[in-house]
């Protein structure tokens, strides 16, 4: 009976499920995440590749990592996520509707023919994971769900982000061909009862695109703040009828189409890719298979094979150990009985505390299934039972040569149950602490306690005796800065507390390895060096002391420069802004065999009937320098047609005749409006371009910024005035050449203000 307290308990987890995320680790291989992730029972897998090569299946990828939803309401609790982007774009919640992670960069798979045959236009970024398997049964299944960004507003369109299950082997045959496999592949990733692959563009939230499999996701409203994604499928199953103990190639792959931008991402239950096996598994709080007597217990976990699901399944398994059921645990139901539709049975698995001595106890639970090709495959799963045990603590009692602020102490303990908790009487938490030493110079000691608790409640004390014998001390360090080019800087340390019998210590300095060092000066002071660390070190009789100063140095002159335009018709004339620090002379070569040097940051004017490289050296009073380079192109641009060139409106105009380039636009991905003359406006880079039409979008839709002209400029002002947030904002543009042509283009990028 559920009483009002269990339902309030049950609210309370729904609350907290809602708003629980997914995590994603990037630290296994993808050829890790298959074998101990992917697999389960009756397969065994070889030869996995990322991308065609062995060497990357044994490289963390950023697109293939490992995902666990548990506490949340996405309904695979853990497995392999194949993404487009980097997997950890994945994690919730659900607050941008165009999500892209793709810093760094994911691979390109634009010529994987199988990944082309279902995206029916270009593929772009994504990944493609492959291996060999042996089934030990007649048929082969795993659990997927996909999920999208793309989706709803681009399904159907031509951002068909796809991805794909090829299987190639005996028994299987289809339109994917590949090497070594003459009838072909199919593609597991179909919708249900249909030939379709699973697309943006085949299912999703539109009339005729099978609305029964999508899920939408807008705003969390599907799975709270679990995943980033804006919409999926729901949770489908890849099946295949195979051949027992016969080799089968299948090939996980995803891919971004048309753009790199609106991550897509397809979720792989761990576990289920399977065949005709019942598995065993025990999980405990802790994670290990180890349970303490009256205070934890432990999941007993029978899990079947997705084509098994649709029939009734008896299991019956032997109990066997040194625990008894009944004295030692809760009675066990066996046997087990799926009935259709289940794929999980758990059982709870409860020690019971007795208060007699046991030692070590155990239980192995074995389930024995027979697949229909006759072999015998046997799962297992072993329980430990102790009781409670002693918690003893290791720890470190040291003893500090030289006075220091503190000392850093780290203590073991073992047996209980884990995680432990620990305090310090300090106050501090956790299994390291920074201890100080007495203070002031006077040698002696100091008493700290530690109290360790184990997962159960049991606790034990130790004592950490922390002991100062000497302190001698580095009391400060200053320096003088270096030029650009020049070794002229100092520093000098200052030393307290020396005990020694010839009165005088051993100094030691150590620098960057630059002419004239490294260095090894037996003195307080060093001179005559460059820009970089110096690392100071004092020993006396019974003490070593250290201090470290960084000898900075003088800003060194920087040479930039802009040019406006730097590309167009010839003749092109070129104003070039000198935009420099640090400098106070500098030499132009305008690369059309003209060379100035000024003592100003004066603009410069150039004309150009031909390409040309741009060459600015500023140098300081020290003839410090630095150089900068530009390029200009120019292109041969008009009509050769009188009627076009005299603009005769009657005239019929010959328009191959005609040269003018098509408009060329790149755009920033960041920019920073802090008014500190670095990148503080977001400008298109254009070329050929008379007219550029800029619109500027925050991740709601909201207009932030809307001009047209020959290149339009955005000072991170919003249109009502204020200052645009931080965060990541959409752009799309449109840009006219002379002669009427037309590029146009949209994507995103990040402003921030620090």
């Amino acid at each position: 009976m559920k009483t009002k307290l269990s339902a309030f308990l049950i609210a309370i987890t729904l609350i907290w499920q809602a708003n629980a995320q997914i995590t994603v680790q990037n630290t296994q291989t993808p050829a890790s995440l298959v074998q101990n992730v992917l697999l389960g029972f009756g397969v065994t897998a070889s030869n996995i590749m990322v991308n065609g090569s062995p060497a990357n299946a044994n490289i963390v990828q950023g697109n293939v990592t490992y995902f666990d939803a548990a506490g949340t309401t996405f309904p695979i609790p853990n497995g392999v996520l194949l993404t487009t982007g980097n997997g950890v774009g994945a994690i919730g919640p659900n607050n941008s509707p165009s999500y892209t992670d793709n810093i760094p960069p994911t691979a390109i798979v634009s010529t994987d023919p199988h990944l082309n045959a279902i995206a029916n236009a270009n593929p772009t970024n994504g990944v493609v994971v492959e291996f060999d398997f042996v089934p030990s049964g007649d048929t082969i299944s795993f659990n997927y769900l996909f999920a999208s960004d793309e989706y709803p507003e681009f399904s159907p369109s031509t951002f068909n982000d796809a991805f794909g299950f090829f299987l190639w082997g005996p028994g299987i045959s289809g339109p994917y061909t590949l090497a070594g496999y003459p009838a072909g592949g199919e593609n597991l990733a179909i919708i249900p009862g249909t030939t379709l692959p699973v697309t943006i563009n085949n299912l999703g939230p539109g009339a005729g695109q099978y609305p029964q499999y999508y899920t939408d996701n807008q705003n969390g409203v599907a799975y709270g703040s679990a995943v980033q994604y804006d919409g999926s499928t729901v949770l489908l199953s890849a099946n295949a009828s195979v051949q027992c103990n016969q080799t089968y190639h299948i090939k996980l792959a995803i891919c971004n189409v048309g753009d790199q931008a609106y991550d897509s991402g397809v979720f792989l239950q761990a576990n289920s890719f399977s065949s005709e096996a019942v598995q065993v598994a025990v999980a405990t709080v802790s994670g290990d298979t180890t349970v303490i007597e009256g205070c934890t217990d432990a999941n007993l976990m029978f899990i079947r094979p997705q084509s098994q699901i649709n029939d009734t399944l008896i299991v019956n398994y032997t109990v066997t150990g040194s625990a008894t059921m009944g004295p030692d645990y809760d009675s066990l139901q066996n046997p087990v009985t799926f009935l259709p539709g289940e794929d999980t049975i758990v059982l709870t698995i409860n020690p019971i505390a007795d208060g007699i001595p046991d030692n070590l106890e155990y239980i192995t639970i074995t389930a024995t299934t027979i697949t229909v090709c006759g072999d015998t495959i046997v799962s297992t799963g072993t329980i430990w039972i102790i009781d409670s045990v002693p918690l003893p603590i290791d720890e470190p009692d040291p003893t500090v040569y030289c006075y220091n602020d503190s000392v850093m102490v780290t203590v073991t303990a073992s047996g209980g149950a884990q995680p432990y908790t620990w305090s310090w009487s300090n106050g501090q938490t956790g299994d390291t602490a920074y201890l100080a030493t007495v203070s002031g110079t006077m040698q002696g000691s100091v008493d700290y306690y530690v109290t360790v608790t184990d997962d159960c409640g049991y606790t034990n004390t130790d004592t950490v005796t922390v002991t100062l014998n000497q302190t001698l001390m580095v009391d400060s360090t200053l320096m003088g800065p270096a030029s650009a080019c020049l070794p002229d800087g100092w520093a000098s340390a200052y030393v307290s507390g020396v005990t020694s019998t010839s009165g005088q210590p051993y100094y030691n300095w150590t620098g960057p390895n630059a002419n004239p060092g490294p260095y090894d000066v037996d003195a307080t002071v060093i001179t005559g060096i460059p820009s970089g660390w110096y690392y100071f070190t004092v020993i006396d009789d019974v003490c070593i002391a250290w201090d470290s100063v960084y000898v900075e140095q003088l800003d060194p002159p920087v040479a930039a420069a802009v040019g406006t335009p730097l590309v167009g018709c010839s003749p092109l004339a070129v104003q070039f802004t000198n935009n420099s620090q640090n400098a106070t002379n500098f030499t132009w070569n305008f690369g059309n065999g003209n060379v100035v040097t000024v003592g100003n940051m004066n603009p410069q004017s150039q004309t150009y009937t031909d390409d040309a490289l741009i060459m600015l050296i500023a140098a300081d009073a020290n003839n410090c320098a630095d150089t900068t380079y530009l390029n200009v192109v120019v292109e041969q641009c008009g009509c050769t047609d009188p009627a076009a060139v005299n603009y005769d409106p009657m005239a019929v105009i010959d328009d191959e005749s005609c040269v003018y380039p098509i408009p060329e636009v790149e755009a920033p991905n960041i920019f920073t409006p802090n008014g500190d003359g670095d990148n503080d406006y977001f400008e298109l880079d254009t070329k050929f371009a008379d007219v550029v039409d800029l619109t500027i979008t925050n991740r709601w839709g909201n207009i932030m910024y809307q001009s047209s002209g020959p290149n339009p400029v955005w000072d991170g002002i919003a249109q009502n005035g204020n200052d645009a947030e931080e965060g990541t904002y959409f752009y799309t543009y449109k840009a006219t050449g002379t002669g009427g042509d037309v590029t146009e283009g949209h994507g995103f990028f990040h402003l921030f203000r620090k």
